[in-house]
């Protein structure tokens, strides 16, 4: 037959975190037992979180550095070069919010593992309770029907049979039967205070893993918010959502640096509980629970005997031997004293109900149920909630590199936001492509349009008369300047004549050198001759001074 202990084994963290030196206040070396009210010992846990409190102020250092580093040794704006400037922003960015995805992940597994953890052994204290509840019933119920109801039917009994000697002695026998039940009974531990504790336990730590769980929510909401802001700050290039993000980063820090803190302090003393669990709690059941019931419970081994086989033993044997006394009674003295019939029945049916009462006493005083109980709990601290612990640790150290990576960002994403209306002014002002140009144009009325010094009439084939002295036509625009009108809400450079914009002659083209060989087209000569008028009749302006 296999055994049914099923064999504890620390995991690696627990060994690990267990070897992490304990120190004092004074910095003396701390026994790395187990002893939660033990001030030494608790000293050596806040030692812990105040590590974490000196991280937390080297970092902030380090960042108060940085940003004043950066504030005051800028270089010139022209010796800067803006596209690598703000790719070098732009994929920090990136690798900070990948570092918070990354972090909030981890989280995200070591809370769920945590809590998962932590319910656990909320369910083995709660199948313990049970065990121990059902324990003190039975014992409290059987002592109770020896105690009251036997005695009772023993007593009318005695009246009944007070001429039969042989009858009374057989009454009493049953008496003290009865009397060796109670006392093996009284012999079962009572578990009283014990479920008392074991429930304010399980109370205490489901409040607080409540409130644990929904803050480690919060903060993973919180980060995942800053995370989005950092990204649409650079984005839109928005100051605002960057000085929002920066002060709320500056937040996230500290609470990750704090949350850190009280991780790596349960997490040694965590493990402080499981390098050793039967230890502390041999320690803290002294004078409550005899040693050897304890040791049954922890260990359950099949070569050691029950502390209880002795106990149930006489209880069986004393029911067997009064059922054997109550069946006689019923066979030779009912058929002579009716009256005492009821009282023999009654008798018999009590030491049933002692019988059942007997073995579900066994099966709960068994170890196989509450040393698995015992496991089952170990396994939920030891395993699924250290290691959930582990998570957040490696959650709030990667939130703080995160959030240290962003803020070191600032001054950077906070020039590059800056730059955004000066990216405008390298475009020409005269490009009807410009966007700024396009929103002046947008808020200003439209100007007259300017015509072009020469026009055509609407009719194919004709032309109209020359006006010398007119050097703006009526005609309309045509469909490039409508273009340009469209996309500028201003006609600028593309409607003033060619005399005055001084733009270099066509090039001929292919169809230009056929036409020409072909001979002169009349409507292109007489194009030639009013621009040869018009430049005969524009005053010339030179300049002061000239010939």
């Amino acid at each position: 037959m296999p055994a049914a202990r099923v064999e504890y084994i620390a995991p690696w963290w627990v060994v690990w975190l267990h070897s992490v030196p304990h120190l004092g206040l004074r910095l003396q070396p701390v026994d790395s037992t187990f002893r939660p009210r033990d001030e030494s010992y608790q000293e050596s846990l806040l030692l812990l979180g105040l590590v974490a409190a000196v991280g937390l102020g080297l970092n902030l250092v380090l960042l108060a550095a940085y940003l004043v580093c950066a504030c005051c040794c800028r270089q010139d704006d022209a010796v800067q070069i803006k596209r690598p400037r703000s790719c070098c922003v732009t994929w920090t960015a990136v690798v900070a919010a990948l570092l918070c995805c990354a972090a909030v992940g981890a989280g995200f597994y070591g809370n769920s593992e945590a809590n998962d953890g932590v319910y656990q052994l909320l369910y083995a204290l709660d199948n313990a309770n049970h065990t121990f509840s059902g324990i003190d019933v039975l014992v409290s119920g059987t002592t109770q029907k020896m105690q009251v109801d036997l005695e009772q039917h023993l007593a009318r009994l005695g009246e009944i049979f007070a001429a039969r000697g042989d009858y009374l002695q057989t009454l009493k026998f049953l008496h003290q039967t009865a009397g060796s039940i109670i006392v093996q009974m009284a012999g079962v531990p009572a578990w009283t205070e014990v479920t008392e504790e074991l429930t304010d336990l399980a109370n205490q730590t489901s409040y607080v893993e409540y409130y644990r769980w929904l803050a480690y929510l919060l903060l993973f909401i919180l980060d995942l918010v800053l995370c989005l802001l950092a990204c649409l700050g650079l984005a839109k290039r928005s100051r605002c959502l960057l000085a929002s993000m920066l002060s709320c980063g500056v937040l996230a820090l500290l609470l990750s640096w704090t949350s850190l803190a009280a991780d790596a302090a349960v997490a040694v003393g965590t493990s402080d509980f499981c390098a050793a669990p039967d230890t502390f709690i041999l320690n803290v059941t002294e004078g409550r629970v005899r040693p050897e019931v304890t040791r049954y419970y922890l260990y359950c081994s099949q070569s050691a005997s029950s502390p209880f086989q002795q106990a149930l033993t006489v209880f069986q044997r004393s029911l067997t031997a009064m059922q054997i006394q109550v069946a006689g009674l019923l066979q030779f003295a009912a058929p002579r004293f009716p009256t005492a019939e009821k009282d023999l029945l009654g008798i018999q049916l009590l030491l049933n109900s002692s019988e059942s009462s007997l073995h579900q006493l066994t099966a709960l005083l068994d170890c196989r149920g509450l040393h698995k109980d015992y496991l089952d709990a170990l396994g939920g601290i030891c395993y699924d909630g250290l290691e959930g612990l582990l998570y957040l640790s490696l959650f709030s150290l990667l939130a703080a590199l995160a959030f240290s990576i962003m803020t070191c960002l600032g001054p950077g994403a906070w020039k590059h936001c800056a730059r955004r209306d000066r990216d405008y002014d390298d475009i020409d002002d005269d490009d009807p492509f410009n966007p700024q140009a396009r929103r002046i144009a947008a808020h200003n009325p439209p100007r007259g349009q300017l015509r072009s010094f020469c026009s055509y009439s609407s009719g194919l084939g004709s032309q109209g008369s020359l006006h010398p002295t007119q050097t703006i036509s009526n005609a309309p625009v045509s469909e490039y300047m409508n273009q340009a009108a469209l996309f500028g809400g201003n006609p600028r450079y593309e409607n003033v004549p060619l005399i005055g914009r001084g733009s270099p002659p066509p090039t001929e083209t292919s169809e230009t050198q056929v036409r020409s060989l072909g001979g002169e087209d009349p409507l292109e000569k007489e194009m030639a001759t009013h621009s040869n008028i018009l430049a005969w009749r524009t005053p010339r302006t030179e300049e002061p001074g000239g010939l």
